[in-house]
């Protein structure tokens, strides 16, 4: 398992938070509902009496179901409020591949006195039971490192203790830190690639998950361009030596607008940098990629960047190195003589990069 399936596993199952966070639930309601009495009168023994017979009937915390869409909002502090079923068509957090009674399950383990799963084996009945369900649901195309992570719900804790055993499977995507970000659009109809916009900036952790932020941040990469390579190759899966020479010119084309003329690319010392799709994830619906700008690390991987490269910024605490002066550009841009620092590369083909991805 690659280190971006292993951050995917940690996080996906966070949605098995918010139904129980959610204190008052839009979509449903759950209450125990007493049998009437048996009209006969009959207690059972033939005569008539007052013995009524009990049925529990449990009314499910939503009926929402596969292919349906759901959404809630979440405060500064993290709180669930306005959990509601809402179209795909419109923005929505989550979207369900299927939905499973628990109380079927060929066990005790969820009878009505138990308590709910806790987070590990939260994700283990993702395993069993969502993870095949969703990759059915969405024809197979599903890219398991891609913008989109499976996930269960449960019942909000009032209806779990009523009785309720209802887990809705389903898919999402994500932000940096596990949480569930709003979508627009059924997931099989989208790219399914994990891109950050121009103008944002990306870090990876120490268990190189990759988070977006604010490029005054310590940073790793500042993205200059989104490009969606089955543009390029709408009908195969280009190799990476393709994705190569295609983005070579992209990436340093977007970095020479993004930054507004080729000098001040290099004086910046920042060398334009993509990612490269592999098959897997091609076929897996992720076409996308990002151009960024990175500075080499002198021991491998990359410097720590800090501030804008269109503004003052430092490359692991410092400006950067004044340039000498260059002769004229060629018409291929390059000045006779001189070579720009770094080189432009691909993060796929660099030994020392965190991650392949974003």
């Amino acid at each position: 398992m690659s280190t971006s399936q292993s951050w995917r596993s940690a996080t996906a199952i966070r949605t098995g938070l918010v139904a129980a966070l959610a204190a008052t639930v839009a979509v449903g309601t759950y209450s125990y509902v007493d049998g009437a009495a048996d009209p006969s009168g009959d207690n059972g023994t033939g005569a008539s009496g007052s013995a009524t017979t009990s049925v529990v009937e449990i009314t499910p915390f939503t009926t929402a179901d596969s292919g349906d869409c759901l959404t809630w909002d979440i405060d500064e502090s993290g709180v669930v409020s306005n959990f509601e079923q809402t179209p795909c068509s419109s923005e929505h957090r989550f979207e369900i591949s299927a939905r499973e009674d628990l109380a079927t399950y060929p066990s005790s383990e969820f009878g009505l006195e138990a308590a709910a799963p806790d987070l590990t084996r939260q994700a283990q009945l993702r395993e069993e039971l969502c993870s095949t369900a969703t990759i059915h649901y969405l024809d197979g195309r599903y890219d398991p490192v891609g913008r989109y992570s499976i996930a269960p719900i449960l019942p909000p804790a009032e209806a779990w203790a009523a009785g309720d055993r209802t887990m809705l499977c389903g898919i999402q995507a994500t932000d940096g830190l596990g949480n569930p970000v709003l979508t627009i659009g059924p997931a099989a109809e989208q790219d399914q690639a994990r891109v950050s916009q121009p103008g944002e900036c990306v870090f990876f952790d120490n268990a190189r998950a990759p988070h977006i932020l604010d490029c005054a941040e310590d940073h790793h990469l500042e993205t200059t361009a989104v490009v969606n390579l089955r543009e390029t190759f709408p009908d195969r899966v280009p190799s990476t030596e393709e994705q190569d020479g295609h983005l070579a010119e992209v990436c340093t084309a977007a970095a020479i607008d993004y930054l507004g003329e080729e000098e001040i690319l290099y004086q910046s010392t920042l060398q334009p940098y993509w990612a490269t799709i592999p098959s897997s994830s091609w076929n897996g619906g992720s076409h996308s990629v990002n151009c960024s700008l990175m500075s080499a690390h002198p021991e491998g991987g990359f410097s720590l960047l800090k501030g804008s490269a269109t503004g003052e910024f430092t490359i692991n605490g410092n400006p950067p190195e004044p340039q000498p002066e260059r002769d004229p550009l060629t018409s291929e841009g390059e000045a006779e003589g001189t070579a720009v620092p770094g080189e432009a590369g691909s993060l796929q083909n660099s030994a020392e990069a965190p991650i392949p991805q974003l």
